[in-house]
């Protein structure tokens, strides 16, 4: 396992070679370097539902007019950033290097863990929470995963859902945890429980 701030293949200091990089202030060190071992999955579309802006890199960039949209004044001031997005098209953006802490979990739990910021990956496809998302972006979720656990010790992959139950809701029943398990050819304990309940 290469060390996380080695540059070794498609990694540099924790940036991802194949992403547009985009970086944002939203994030700071982790608490215990090289401690990187779930990924967690979001969605995003701002505003919600509508697809392809420049709204969601504003957002994570700190950049967004407030005032361009009425949605955006309930999420005023929020500074927020995953490490990846991954857009309806496929295409990969980086915000954060995943040797840093990024902002995307907030109040968490991963077993008997809290703050998965610390020690987590923030993965957001571009979609709505509870509706489907494009076959090419889960092939891009899929190489992403798979890079990153070649080079991080990922023990489990999660949704925004299963690590801040009732207050989030994201990625939702229209993501497709079969698919992903699949592709990667991860064993199911690697996903959140009852993940395949729907499937």
């Amino acid at each position: 396992m290469t060390g996380p701030t080695t540059a070794v293949g498609n990694w540099d200091a924790g940036w991802y070679a194949s992403a547009r990089v985009l970086a944002s202030p939203n994030c700071d060190a982790r608490p215990v370097a090289g401690d990187v071992s779930l990924i967690v999955v979001h969605s995003i579309s701002l505003p919600p539902g509508e697809f392809g802006g420049d709204e969601v890199p504003a957002l994570f960039t700190n950049t967004l007019d407030w005032d361009a949209h009425p949605y955006f004044q309930s999420i005023r001031g929020l500074r927020v950033s995953p490490h990846f997005f991954i857009r309806r098209d496929g295409s990969l953006w980086q915000f954060a290097s995943c040797d840093a802490r990024a902002w995307h979990a907030g109040v968490s739990m991963f077993g008997n863990r809290s703050q998965c910021n610390d020690f987590s990956v923030g993965i957001e496809l571009e979609g709505l929470e509870g509706e489907r998302f494009e076959r090419v972006q889960y092939d891009t979720l899929v190489a992403l995963c798979r890079a990153i656990a070649t080079h991080y010790p990922i023990k489990a992959i999660a949704g925004h859902e299963h690590i801040a139950p009732g207050r989030k809701h994201d990625p939702g029943p229209g993501f497709d945890w079969r698919l992903v398990q699949q592709a990667l050819g991860w064993p199911d304990d690697r996903f959140p429980p009852h993940a395949f309940a729907a499937a």
